[in-house]
């Protein structure tokens, strides 16, 4: 039945104009060349811009085609075409563009606007953040500096000059090379700054302010020498040397496996507080959010260490992937940062511990992109329209994208895929281009025909690859037919069978790994590990020549972003989980024997019935603890749980209490079998006073060593052991701190409260910190989180308009804390909706961020799915709604 009133609210709102990737027409002008003069003040700030502007020989328009730029929140004071001022007469002003009615072929254009990044709350364009300016314009945020064609596909050679107070601004950057600089009367002073390389408007930046300063230098692969700067608010230098030595690693590692040089003679990074995201590529000015910039022992964990690594490495390998080589409009998108994911995640496994770093990836991908795949708002990694290009940065785009390309290089190959991308950057440098010109790249250089694989970027959805064995003892032969399915998703009812690379191997049952021999082979001699190009809707592949009954090892490494079954027995899986050569795999085994133990007890929970843990899991892990692979990093992935979220895809119908219930009688069940062999795992890897350093054996010995403690702390006779270490570690090591206070967060104890105290009141002063003291807390498992949750939002180090707050307490409630946002009466979703609406007044990206954990309401039970549904109805109510949020409740709230 049709919602006839949710029908009736929907066409009072302000429509959102739908873009189809269908209509794209080329540019009907290009800017070659753009002059920027920004005057900041105090109260407003003057933009001049001087623009060279050309008619685009390939426009589909005719010649008398009116200039339409776009513009938004500006004051225009001038505007003028060959130095002649143009009267009102000749043009027109909304509330978004600027039209200029009769313009020649060739001219300049120059225009004058007056703007208040003061009052910009959204951060998008120029705002001020703090005492510095700061610029956001991906996606759209240049046309809030001056009217310009904010798109993609226009590629100008900028030239920026900045004029502001000397005292308050002894530092004023922009893309590219500084060229010149000088003082003016009344304590001001300018400086101008020269990009070579054609960009479009998203890519640019501004920054002025105040800041510390670290420097430093890269020799390139070609001898040049390269000027590296860090720049960050008063008092943060200290904290951002690991950063100065991430930049040079990437730096190397770019060179060295896609023979990318860096190619200005400054390569600048500047760390601000306030930022919608996490980090922006502005050529040769890349902007961060302090979150993944600072880092320091004393202030920072192992993860957060990994994370600054890994997002300086991705903003740096935009350089190519993304600046040099750009994104033909939006839909193409993934095209930079599917791309460049990929590319990040390689150098982290490279750099890290390779597994780890793979199976942290997959899980983000199912418990991100799998529930996108599956919800509403699921849309392909190339969607085909978008209202808001904002909604669409997306796990989708980013993650699913980076497998995409992650499987190209399985299918070619690292030699071949390595050519193709030479080949790329070759072809297209200096262009603006789309996803089929860079697959077309990789069937040139292959000879392969991939039209098929084009569906991976075209079709929504996660396949589902359906596995069953034969063996026949008489023919030695054993037989595995892949059937895969793909289910319907908005706008796309029927799915056709996609192109899946199986990376795989076979173990005979003592663990061995056995040679594979298979019809239609490529190669003529057994190999250890075959790659499967599934590409049927129902397809068989036999392998010959083997005395036993073997045991598969599917979808090794995570070849294909997809979901599988294969009916494995759990003596099966163990083998696979003590001796599978890839140990990948090794993880998967071990996360699918805890699945069906949790399960079981699922189940048992929803029938109420009593919950039983059999012994083979704790045998199995007190193997492993025992015996396990020396790698203590990968051995502490292999002895966690999953996660309550992933525990919730695995579900039809998202059942919390019983996944809450038996992921917590799982964990304490753990704790209480192996209890003296977690204390002398424990005992072994402590030491309070080791200094604490960043190298990979050390953290994955932390992190064996906190999962230990984790399960010490779920017995009450162990919270000593935690206040110890936390007591130990508060002033020298984070990991260890954070590790024992996540232990005593859960706890309704007096030495939890006690902790949080000394935690904030140790490390007020710095804001990344006091964003942990905020995350924890919202994460709490104990009954009363919520209440604890609405008081800190009026903590005075709760700020609502800096998105880092945001993200650490409403974020960290709603998105990370199942059992407790999800309520049985409901309160969570009130309260989301409440913080919704606050955020949507000023800065409605966040807001739809925020909005997100609501509109997968169809998931869960009935009762549930009424109270979720309640609150989005109440937002669609709101009478200044943005199209951010307005978009994906509409979008949630659709008949199926």
């Amino acid at each position: 039945m049709k919602d006839t009133k949710l029908e009736t609210r929907a066409a009072e709102l302000t429509p959102v104009k739908t873009v189809y990737l269908r209509d794209y027409r080329v540019p009907d002008f290009l800017f070659d060349q753009v002059e920027l003069n920004f005057d900041l003040g105090e109260e407003e700030t003057i933009v001049k811009s001087r623009i060279h502007v050309r008619r685009n020989p390939e426009a589909q328009t005719g010649a008398a085609a009116p200039l339409v730029l776009q513009g938004e929140e500006l004051a225009l004071e001038a505007v003028a075409i060959n130095q002649q001022q143009l009267s009102p007469a000749d043009y027109q002003v909304t509330d978004d563009s600027l039209t200029l009615f009769k313009v020649p072929e060739h001219f300049e254009l120059q225009i004058q606007v007056r703007i208040k990044p003061q009052e910009n709350k959204a951060l998008s364009g120029l705002y001020r953040s703090g005492e510095h300016f700061c610029t956001q314009c991906e996606s759209q945020g240049f046309r809030r500096i001056t009217y310009f064609l904010d798109r993609p596909d226009v590629l100008s050679s900028f030239t920026t000059t900045i004029t502001a107070s000397e005292a308050r601004y002894p530092i004023l950057l922009s893309n590219g090379n500084p060229v010149a600089s000088g003082k003016l009367a009344g304590g001001r002073h300018w400086v101008r700054w020269e990009d070579p390389f054609k960009k479009p408007g998203y890519l640019f930046a501004l920054v002025a302010g105040d800041f510390d300063l670290l420097e430093d230098q890269f020799k390139t692969c070609s001898g040049r020498t390269v000027a590296l700067r860090i720049y960050v608010e008063k008092g943060y230098r200290e904290q951002s040397h690991h950063a100065m030595q991430a930049v040079k690693k990437a730096m190397t590692w770019d060179e060295e496996n896609y023979g990318r040089e860096y190619d200005l003679d400054i390569y600048m990074l500047v760390g601000m507080s306030d930022f919608n995201m996490g980090a922006m590529e502005n050529k040769g000015l890349n902007i961060f959010n302090t979150k993944t910039l600072l880092a320091s022992p004393e202030t920072a964990t192992d993860d957060d260490f990994i994370y600054v690594e890994s997002v300086i490495a991705h903003e740096y390998f935009h350089n190519w992937t993304g600046n040099r080589i750009t994104c033909r409009d939006w839909f193409q998108l993934s095209i930079k940062e599917g791309l460049t994911i990929f590319r990040d995640q390689s150098f982290t496994e490279d750099t890290t511990a390779k597994t780890v770093a793979r199976i942290r990836d997959v899980n983000a991908l199912r418990v991100r992109q799998f529930p996108e795949d599956a919800g509403p708002l699921a849309h392909s990694v190339r969607p085909e329209s978008y209202e808001r290009i904002d909604n669409f940065y997306t796990s989708t785009v980013y993650n699913k994208g980076a497998e995409v390309a992650r499987m190209l290089r399985t299918i070619l190959g690292a030699q071949q895929f390595r050519q193709a991308m030479d080949l790329y950057f070759k072809r297209y440098d200096g262009q603006a281009v789309t996803i089929e010109e860079f697959v077309k790249v990789m069937e040139d250089v292959s000879q392969l025909d991939l039209t098929q694989f084009r569906l991976w970027y075209s079709q929504a959805g996660t396949p589902l690859l359906t596995v069953n064995e034969a063996y026949d003892a008489h023919q030695k032969t054993y037989t595995l037919t892949f059937e895969q399915t793909c289910p319907p998703s908005p706008g796309q009812p029927t799915k056709k069978p996609m192109f899946i690379p199986v990376k795989m191997g076979l173990l005979n049952p003592s663990g061995q790994e056995l040679p594979l021999e298979w019809e239609g082979s490529p190669v003529s001699t057994p190999v250890k590990e075959a790659v499967l190009h599934i590409q049927k809707p129902k397809q068989e592949v036999v392998f010959k020549n083997l005395d036993v009954h073997p045991i598969p090892s599917l979808l090794r490494g995570f070849s294909a972003p997809i979901k599988m079954n294969f009916d494995y027995s759990d003596p099966a899986l163990a083998t696979l989980f003590q001796s599978d050569t890839d140990q990948f795999n090794r993880w998967e085994a071990g996360q699918k024997l805890s699945e069906r133990c949790l399960l079981r007890l699922i189940t048992a929970y929803q029938q109420k019935q009593p919950l039983h843990l059999s012994d083979e899991i704790s045998t199995l892990w007190e193997s492993a603890l025992r015996q396990g692979p020396e790698d203590k990093f990968l051995l502490s992935q292999m002895l966690s749980l999953p996660s309550e979220r992933y525990l919730a895809e695995l579900l039809p119908v998202i059942d919390v209490d019983a996944i809450h219930a038996a992921r917590e009688f799982m964990a304490l069940e753990l704790a209480k079998k192996l209890n003296s062999l977690w204390l002398q795992t424990y005992q072994a890897l402590h030491d309070p006073q080791a200094p604490y350093r960043y190298t990979v054996e050390e953290i994955g010995q932390r992190q064996l060593k906190n999962l230990s403690l984790y399960y010490l702390m779920l017995l009450p006779e162990q919270v000593d052991l935690g206040l110890a270490q936390f007591t130990a570690a508060l002033t020298q090591n984070m990991t260890d701190t954070i590790g024992a206070l996540r232990c005593l967060n859960n706890l309704d104890h007096p030495a939890r409260q006690l902790a949080l105290d000394q935690f904030y009141t140790t490390w007020q002063q710095q804001p990344l910190i006091v964003d942990k003291w905020l995350a924890l807390q919202a994460s709490s498992k104990r009954a009363s989180t919520l209440s604890e949750v609405k008081k800190l939002t009026r903590h005075p180090a709760f700020d609502l308009k800096n998105p880092n707050k945001v993200y650490s307490l409403i974020g960290s409630f709603a998105q990370q804390n199942m059992h407790r946002f999800h309520a049985p009466q409901g309160e969570g979703y009130v309260f989301l909706r409440e913080c919704v609406l606050q955020l949507d007044q000023f800065n409605p990206i966040v807001a739809a961020r925020m909005v997100k954990p609501l509109v997968e309401w169809r998931r869960y039970e009935a009762k549930r799915q009424y109270l979720m549904r309640e609150q989005l109805e109440l937002i669609l109510q709101h009478p200044k709604l943005s199209q951010d949020v307005q978009e994906l409740v509409t979008k949630s709230l659709q008949e199926e």
